[in-house]
């Protein structure tokens, strides 16, 4: 079974910056497009940024340029790297994975249905 673990979350002023990682373990890697979703109260599971096994990326309008995410296949992790952080940006954020066989439009990827397997979520506040 697929587990998903994430760390790097905390307290951070506004202009601040991040990292967030997520360690994937339980089967192999390989295959699996692995994204970032953000949820904060009272709001709807928010797409950030997703990555496909090749290390195509694609991150949400709003965060282009400030977030990036990553991945060190020989590693087994993702990251998120956060930059110029906004208060608006404060929320529990969340690692997910799927294994992709086919071709998919970035739309598919930005739908968190689409998602098999969740970490637990990390905590990101933005302090203004």
């Amino acid at each position: 079974q697929v587990q998903l673990v994430e760390s790097g979350g905390g307290l951070v002023q506004t202009g601040g910056s991040l990292r967030l990682s997520c360690r994937f373990s339980g089967v192999n890697f390989r295959g699996f497009a692995m994204g970032w979703f953000r949820q904060a109260p009272g709001k709807e599971r928010e797409f950030v940024a997703a990555i496909k096994w090749v290390g195509n990326t694609h991150h949400a309008d709003s965060m282009k340029g400030r977030f990036t995410i990553s991945r060190d296949n020989a590693k087994n992790t993702v990251d998120l790297q956060m930059n110029s952080l906004k208060p608006e940006d404060t929320a529990i954020y969340y690692c997910s994975a799927k294994r992709i066989i086919g071709t998919y439009a970035w739309d598919y990827y930005e739908n968190y249905q689409n998602y098999n397997f969740w970490g637990q979520g990390t905590q990101v506040t933005v302090s203004s």
